[in-house]
Formats: C-alpha cells, sequence, structure tokens
C-alpha cells in the first residue's frame, strides 16, 4: 500500500534542499533575483500546501517576468494531479498566464504517477524565459515597423502622391473652382471701387476750394514769381523759313483751302 503522505512530506524536503531560500507561515517572502525561484513556502500541512515563486532571466534593460505558483496536494498525490494555480504575477499578459496554466495541466498530465513539483517549476521557468525573448522580439519588431514607417513618409515627401486620372481631376476640379473664386473676388472688388472713384465734377462739387485754388496761388505769390527770361529767346534770332522759299509751297493750295 502506497503511503502518499511519506512521498509527499519528502519531497517537501527535496524542494526545500533545491530552493533552500524557504519560508513557513505567513512572512512576505523577499524579491528574487532574476533567474532564480524561491523554494517551498509552507501554508499549512493538512492538506499540505506551498508557494514557488519563479523568476526569467533578466531580458533586454534588466526587465523579467516573474510568477507565484500555489501547488495543494490531493489525498493520493502523486497518483492524483496537484491542484495548482498563478496567486500573483509581474510583466505577464493575460494570455501568458493562460499558456502557463495550460502548460502545468500537460505536464502534470505526463507525470501522472511521479512526484512532479521539480518538473513543473522548471517548465514554467523556461516559459518565462521564452517570454522574455518574445518580449524583446516584439520590441524589436515594433522598433523596425516605426523605422519603415518613418522611411516611408520621408519618401512620400519628396515624391508626392502618384498622379492618376481620378485624383488629377479631383485636383483639377479644386483648382478650377478656386480660381473662379479669386476671379468673383476681383470683379467685386475693382465694381466697388469703380463705385467709389469721384469724377472732377463731382471732386468740385464736394469741395468748392478748388475752383479758387490756382487764383489764391497766384494772389499768394504776387512779385514773388520768377520767369527763366533764358527760355525765351528774341524773335529775330529764331529761325524762320519763308514760306516762298518753301519748296512745297503752291498758293493754288491755299486758295482752295
Amino acid at each position: 500500500m502506497t503511503d502518499y503522505s511519506e512521498e509527499q512530506r519528502n519531497e517537501v524536503e527535496a524542494l526545500q534542499s533545491i530552493y533552500p531560500d524557504s519560508f513557513t507561515g505567513e512572512r512576505r517572502p523577499r524579491r528574487l533575483r532574476p533567474g532564480r525561484t524561491r523554494g517551498a513556502r509552507v501554508l499549512s500541512e493538512k492538506p499540505t500546501t506551498f508557494t514557488i515563486t519563479v523568476t526569467s532571466e533578466a531580458g533586454e534593460n534588466d526587465e523579467t517576468v516573474q510568477t507565484t505558483l500555489k501547488f495543494t496536494y490531493r489525498e493520493k498525490y502523486p497518483d492524483e494531479t496537484p491542484l495548482y494555480e498563478i496567486v500573483s504575477q509581474e510583466n505577464l499578459e493575460d494570455n501568458d498566464v493562460t499558456d502557463i496554466i495550460k502548460l502545468l495541466e500537460q505536464q502534470a498530465e505526463e507525470n501522472l504517477g511521479m512526484v512532479m513539483i521539480f518538473t513543473l517549476v522548471s517548465a514554467v521557468q523556461e516559459k518565462l524565459n521564452e517570454i522574455v525573448d518574445q518580449i524583446k522580439t516584439r520590441r524589436e519588431e515594433e522598433k523596425k515597423q516605426k523605422e519603415r514607417e518613418a522611411e516611408e513618409e520621408e519618401k512620400q515627401r519628396f515624391h508626392g502622391t502618384p498622379v492618376t486620372i481620378e485624383n488629377f481631376l479631383n485636383w483639377k476640379a479644386k483648382f478650377d473652382a478656386e480660381l473662379l473664386e479669386i476671379k468673383r473676388k476681383k470683379m467685386k472688388e475693382e465694381e466697388q471701387a469703380g463705385k467709389n472713384k469721384l469724377s472732377g465734377k463731382q471732386l468740385f462739387e464736394m469741395d468748392h476750394n478748388l475752383d479758387t485754388s490756382d487764383i489764391q496761388f497766384l494772389e499768394e505769390a504776387g512779385n514773388s514769381v520768377e520767369v527763366d527770361e533764358s527760355l525765351f529767346q528774341e524773335m529775330d534770332d529764331l529761325e524762320l523759313e519763308d514760306e516762298e522759299d518753301d519748296p512745297d509751297y503752291n498758293p493754288v493750295n491755299l486758295d482752295s483751302d
């Protein structure tokens, strides 16, 4: 007859040896260094319940992921699978938690009949390391995608949009509408300017000082008006042609006029 209690007790002792950083009672565990697994923290003995905290290897920027697993022995463990759950986690997505639960289920079924906690914890440790690698890969892909988008945007800035019949017709319709609007505004401005322009008569009617401005100027100038006599020549100095000396002169034509 199998002594399940003895097997369970021996496994807990082995786990405490493999993971020496162990705790009992309800004391708060210390933060693990990357890549470390905390030993069994015994919460109760009937049934035997304990937790093991698993931390991944450090990834990019020393980032890690972590989960705390809670195991409870069933009465006939290891001929029955243990109960397990994730009681806490850090930096894991919901789908990561789901994958870990599925992994525990698979490993428990494959190792049924053998003590298996070490195997389950080791599988979770590898899974966390894979998740860290996936996070690094995902961030690298996001970085490359942003670089590709920036490069494409730069190309578009220099090459512009390829011209097609459709976008050309759309552009032309918009351009013609804008041009027509400019012409309408210009015609309206010219029309308004024409209405506001006054004729000479209207100017005199509006300002009566204009009809006496020239006379007033002369009166104010008085004798101070100077005439440059050099601009005028004496009549004797002028070279005037005699009509009779003109070869084209014809008195008949004068009479006919």
